[in-house]
């Protein structure tokens, strides 16, 4: 931390006479280190990286200038320009960090699932209700109605040659012939 300061003029005698020269060493000093550890108890270690550092720097110029002015030190401008935590102190507010980043993905994560699950839920609650209305919709006497469409639609194709009608498991017909190329006629055989 930097501090500007001044003696102020009228006090200047009474600063020697009662501090001495050494009144940085005496007075600014210990106020400094004082202010900086009474401000910086009050917050968490993570503030000093985050907006709350501002409000910090300002509070601890308050306590400097409560503690000097009334001995002659006239506090101009107090900066806070690097904090220097421990090593250890440094790590375990790291690790923190890192940690909270790590439980908001997971809580990402597990939201993404849900709202899958949700979805597959949704569709498989689609698909059944698709299916109990077709099986509800289709009986015995619907699907002999296609199978006979479909009988009506092979003996009009060229590609139906015999068309046995009832002769099938379910009483519909069996086909028998069926010529895939209408075009190619079959070679005549030479016995």
């Amino acid at each position: 931390m930097s501090i500007l300061y001044h003696l102020e003029s009228t006090k200047v005698p009474e600063v020697y006479r009662t501090i001495g020269r050494e009144y940085e060493t005496v007075v600014v000093k210990p106020n400094v280190r004082s202010a900086v550890r009474e401000v910086t108890s009050s917050y968490e270690a993570k503030a000093l990286y985050s907006p709350e550092r501002e409000k910090m720097s300002t509070e601890i110029n308050q306590h400097i200038v409560t503690a000097v002015e009334p001995r002659g030190v006239v506090v101009e401008r107090m900066l806070l320009r690097d904090v220097g935590l421990p090593v250890r102190l440094q790590q375990a507010i790291q690790e923190k960090l890192s940690a909270e980043q790590e439980a908001a993905r997971m809580q990402f994560v597990l939201l993404k699932e849900k709202q899958e699950a949700e979805r597959k839920k949704i569709e498989a609650e689609g698909i059944s209700s698709f299916q109990k209305i077709v099986t509800e919709g289709i009986n015995e006497n619907l699907l002999k109605w296609k199978g006979i469409e479909a009988t009506k639609e092979l003996a009009l194709s060229g590609n139906a040659k015999v068309v046995i009608i009832g002769a099938g498991k379910e009483g519909l017909p069996i086909i028998l012939g069926g010529d895939t190329s209408p075009a190619a006629p079959h070679p005549p055989s030479g016995r």
